[in-house]
Parts: structure tokens; C-alpha cells; sequence
């Protein structure tokens, strides 16, 4: 076992959490964006479209930066067998809670309230499955991926900790990281290339598109996470503030929407989108750390509240919100009204729920893979 003793980075566990809980304004203005879901308003509203893009363009590529930080953090901590258990632990156990008591009956919701299953018993047996596996990984799909890089990095970590060659990090700039994963994004096209070309079905295919696409994506934001764990130089560049990677994210912003709008799904429209989420995560990852680290880099109970409640309040928001599209948003005429309405209603209710849930050991244990030792 490693004896390495850190202080804690605030910043980067207030960044995670404040990420999580934006899953909150996402799918609520999912709902009065022009983006089709499972609930839509009759009237998309512009601002709203705007922030739904914004907030997907770049969430969860920050996120997963940090993940593959604190769990390298935890991998030289721990014995590699021991940090396995420890991190299927806390991402699985959660997953596997989440399907039965959120998403299969989240799927029975929509079956039976919204149009977005359509007419289930003329479906194949495959096209069931097929629809299950989307609907009941649905936006727990972050935590399959975990558990598949966590997996990964038995091995991904164990050749990063045995490099011992020294490259000065120091002199690693914001072009090299761009360039190394730009070069991953451009294999990650051709693959998904390939397949579109020989094996399209497959794209349609829940489990394949997360398990294999969603995963090989996100692996080297992962990675590099790691890398910043291991080469404090790398960190240091990621917390000081750059100009350039801030108009970078504005310019990237601005190319995701019109690519969202002006492409189309036989053509480009997804290899587009890797290459821009791409240089757009890059740019909000120091965005994000850099005022992060600034604004957010001390001990506050209110945050490590949010940090222990972020992933729950994620969980639980989902069905919750779609009960507030299908039952409130068709009364409420003003898009804004409705989605700051729904932003107050739906926290609340999460919150709520997650307090009610501390108070149940069992609960408590299924929704954080963490047993509570006195």
C-alpha cells in the first residue's frame, strides 16, 4: 500500500459535484430546447436551446478528467486488486441499484405516458432488448463507462505507474495535449466510420454505442486526468488561466451548434461532433479548473454536502423531471417560467428524497457503494 499523503483538492471535488447537479438544468431545458426528447414544449425556446447545447458540449469531458485524476490518486494508494474492488464498489453498486428502483420504472413511465416508446408489442425480440438496453442504462451511462475504464486502468494504470522514462512536462503546452487527443479522436471517427460504412446496425445497438463508442471516446480524458496526477507540471497547466483556450471555447461553442443545425446524421454530424467536443472539453477543462481552483479551492461543509449528494441527486432527477414534462410543462405557458419552475421543483424534490434516503442504512449503501464503519 502507498503511503502517499495529499491534501485534499477542494476544487476539483467542487467542480465534480457542480458538474453532477448541472444534469439537473440540462434535462430540464432539454425540454424547452429544440433538441427531441422523450417530452418536448410546444414552443422551443432560443436560450434555453443555447444552454442545453452549452452544458452538453463540454460536461462530461471535464468530468471524466477529474475521475481518471482521483482514481489514479486512489490506484497508488491502494494495491491494485484492493483499488479494483474499492472502485467497482462505489461505481457498480450504485449502477445496479439505480436499474430497478429508477430506470425500470422510469421505462414503465414512459411506455405507458409518452409517445417515445412507441407501440411495444409489435416489436421484435430484438428490437425489446434493444430498447431496454437503451432505457434502462438511459443517463446512468456515465457509470457503465466508469466501470469499464475502471476496469481498463488495471492495466492502463499499471503502465502508467511503471513509466519511468522522465519527459519534462514542464514544456508540455496546450498544443501538444490538443494534438494527442485530437489524433485519439481521429482514430475514434474512423472506427465509428467503419462500422457506419460495414456493420451500421450496430450504431443502433444501446449496448454497443456506450459500452464500446461512449467508452473509447471518454478513455483518454480519462488518461489524462491520470497523467495530471502523476506530473504536477500537467495540473499546473490545466489551473492557469489561458486566453487562448478561453476564446478556444467560445469559438468551438459557436461551431458545436451549427454543426448540431447544419449536419446531418448519414453525413458527418457525429465525427464533427467528436472533433469539437474534443478541443471543447480541452478548453472548458481549464476553464473550469482555473477559476475552480481560484473560486473554490477551500474546505466548505456546504460543498462537501454537494459533493456527497451530487451523485443521488443525479440519479433520482432524471424520472423526475420527466414527470414534470408530461404532467406540468403542457400548464405553463412561458418556457422560462416553467424551466426555472421545474429547476426549483425538481432539486427540491431531489434533495428531499436524499435526506430521506441517509436515513435508511440500506438505501444509503445501494446509492454510494460505501459502507459506513463505526
Amino acid at each position: 500500500m502507498s503511503t502517499i499523503k495529499t491534501d485534499r483538492e477542494y476544487f476539483l471535488d467542487s467542480i465534480r459535484a457542480y458538474l453532477m447537479l448541472l444534469g439537473v438544468p440540462f434535462h430540464v431545458s432539454l425540454i424547452y430546447s429544440s433538441q427531441r426528447w422523450a417530452v418536448n414544449s410546444s414552443d422551443p425556446s432560443l436560450w434555453l436551446t443555447v444552454l442545453n447545447d452549452f452544458i452538453h458540449a463540454f460536461r462530461m469531458q471535464v468530468f471524466f478528467v477529474i475521475s481518471g485524476y482521483f482514481s489514479y490518486m486512489l490506484y497508488l494508494r491502494y494495491q491494485p486488486q484492493r483499488w479494483l474492488k474499492v472502485r467497482l464498489e462505489r461505481v457498480g453498486i450504485p449502477l445496479l441499484t439505480a436499474v430497478p428502483l429508477i430506470t425500470l420504472p422510469q421505462f414503465f413511465m414512459l411506455k405507458e405516458w409518452s409517445q417515445k416508446i412507441g407501440d411495444w408489442s409489435s416489436f421484435t425480440l430484438y428490437q425489446k432488448y434493444n430498447t431496454l438496453m437503451w432505457e434502462l442504462i438511459s443517463h446512468l451511462w456515465f457509470l457503465l463507462v466508469l466501470v469499464l475504464l475502471t476496469v481498463l486502468g488495471r492495466v492502463t494504470f499499471r503502465w502508467l505507474r511503471d513509466q519511468h522514462h522522465h519527459r519534462d512536462y514542464a514544456r508540455v503546452g496546450w498544443g501538444k495535449v490538443a494534438l494527442a487527443l485530437l489524433g485519439w479522436a481521429l482514430l475514434w471517427c474512423l472506427f465509428r466510420r467503419l462500422i457506419f460504412i460495414f456493420l451500421p446496425a450496430w450504431l443502433m445497438d444501446g449496448l454497443f454505442s456506450i459500452a464500446v463508442l461512449q467508452t473509447l471516446f471518454y478513455l483518454p480524458f480519462f488518461m489524462l486526468g491520470a497523467l495530471a496526477w502523476k506530473h504536477p507540471a500537467l495540473k499546473t497547466l490545466f489551473v492557469r488561466f489561458n486566453p487562448l483556450m478561453f476564446g478556444g471555447a467560445l469559438i468551438m461553442f459557436f461551431i458545436y451548434m451549427a454543426n448540431q443545425r447544419f449536419s446531418s446524421g448519414e453525413g458527418w454530424l457525429y465525427e464533427l461532433d467528436a472533433l469539437i467536443t474534443t478541443l471543447m472539453g480541452l478548453c472548458m477543462l481549464n476553464v473550469c479548473f482555473c477559476f475552480g481552483h481560484k473560486w473554490l479551492n477551500s474546505h466548505s461543509p456546504r460543498i462537501i454536502y454537494l459533493v456527497n449528494a451530487s451523485l443521488f441527486i443525479y440519479l433520482v432527477h432524471h424520472p423526475l423531471t420527466l414527470l414534470y414534462g408530461i404532467f406540468i410543462t403542457p400548464h405553463i405557458a412561458s418556457n422560462t417560467l416553467g424551466f426555472f419552475a421545474g429547476l426549483v421543483l425538481i432539486f427540491a424534490l431531489a434533495f428531499a428524497l436524499y435526506e430521506i434516503h441517509l436515513r435508511i442504512p440500506l438505501l444509503k449503501f445501494l446509492f454510494s457503494g460505501k459502507i459506513n464503519r463505526q
